[in-house]
């Protein structure tokens, strides 16, 4: 009689492995600990096809893109129990299609962003800070591209009102970088710092954005006063997204700023380059990625064109 896999424990010895080399997981934690307790109530003896298609499948999300990012997290876990277990079977990677197709986004227009912050005055709170915290970081995400957990985790020395310049210590793949900003840009900041000191008498924590009671805001509670917000005001998402998204805030910032490019006549090459490196990301392909042919975009690419097509035929 074989005796029972305890799946949670080969989960921790993948993830101690792992770890050991320098990957973070942390994203792969959740769904790899999700996969222990299905196996396990399962009974699964063996991590076959059969059981890796059936717990993708049970994702809350029922679509393909979840069930194939599940199985690209298991390949690894997979791959691991193969010293084990030559029985185990690594689940194709194509097994529900690519896990990494892009949906489009929502770009927010101008007068959404302005309409958006406005309607932070609607959320409820003890006192004036809650809507004074989501007026300041939607404002921030549109106005520099940064991720909102860059923006949640500042701390007050990270945020340098003088200067005008943030300090990002954790963004992704554990790179550090300087972000500055525009003066309107830090002197709201500057403004939320002394009705934040203001209003939270005891500091609850070093963080530059906090709750009611001085305690670190989440991404999750930002989360849930966006899409609050936009349920109030009634807005539809234009995109293949069923909900509005923080993410779609840094989309904006980066659409917009090669808006801009084209508008000042600049290289659009160079643009992207200095934009890539703006926003934290390892490479310009991940800049790239960000594009969406917006009308008004299409329309500044059509007309630098035109000027190219009629250079060169004079």
């Amino acid at each position: 009689m074989n005796t029972p896999i305890d799946w949670s424990c080969r989960v921790e010895a993948y993830l101690k492995y792992r770890r050991h080399l320098g990957f973070d997981l942390q994203f792969d934690e959740t769904r790899l600990k999700s996969f222990a307790r299905f196996a396990q109530d399962n009974g699964s003896q063996c991590l076959t096809l059969a059981i890796s298609a059936e717990w993708a499948r049970a994702s809350r999300n029922p679509n393909p893109i979840s069930w194939a990012r599940r199985i690209e997290v298991l390949r690894g876990f997979a791959s691991f129990c193969l010293r084990f277990d030559r029985q185990t079977v690594i689940p194709p990677r194509d097994l529900f299609g690519r896990a990494h197709r892009r949906l489009v986004p929502h770009i927010f227009t101008d007068d959404e962003l302005r309409v958006l912050l406005d309607a932070t005055d609607c959320l409820k709170s003890p006192s004036r800070l809650r809507s004074a915290t989501c007026r300041t970081v939607f404002g921030l995400l549109a106005a520099s591209g940064l991720r909102i957990s860059e923006a949640t985790e500042l701390a007050r020395a990270d945020v340098d009102c003088q200067a005008g310049v943030l300090n990002i210590r954790q963004a992704k793949f554990h790179q550090a970088r300087l972000v500055p900003l525009e003066a309107t840009v830090t002197e709201q900041l500057r403004n939320y710092a002394v009705l934040r000191d203001r209003t939270v008498t005891k500091e609850a924590c070093n963080c530059f954005f906090v709750r009611d009671d001085g305690r670190p805001i989440s991404g999750r509670s930002i989360l849930y006063a966006l899409q609050q917000i936009c349920k109030q005001l009634g807005w539809s998402v234009r995109g293949d997204h069923p909900h509005h998204r923080l993410h779609d805030l840094r989309h904006t910032f980066i659409v917009r700023s090669v808006m801009q490019l084209y508008q000042q006549g600049k290289t659009i090459d160079q643009g992207i380059a200095a934009l890539s490196i703006y926003v934290g990301h390892a490479k310009v392909t991940d800049t790239y990625w960000y594009m969406t042919g917006i009308p008004e975009l299409m329309s500044l690419a059509g007309e630098r064109f035109q000027q190219y097509a009629n250079e060169v035929t004079t």
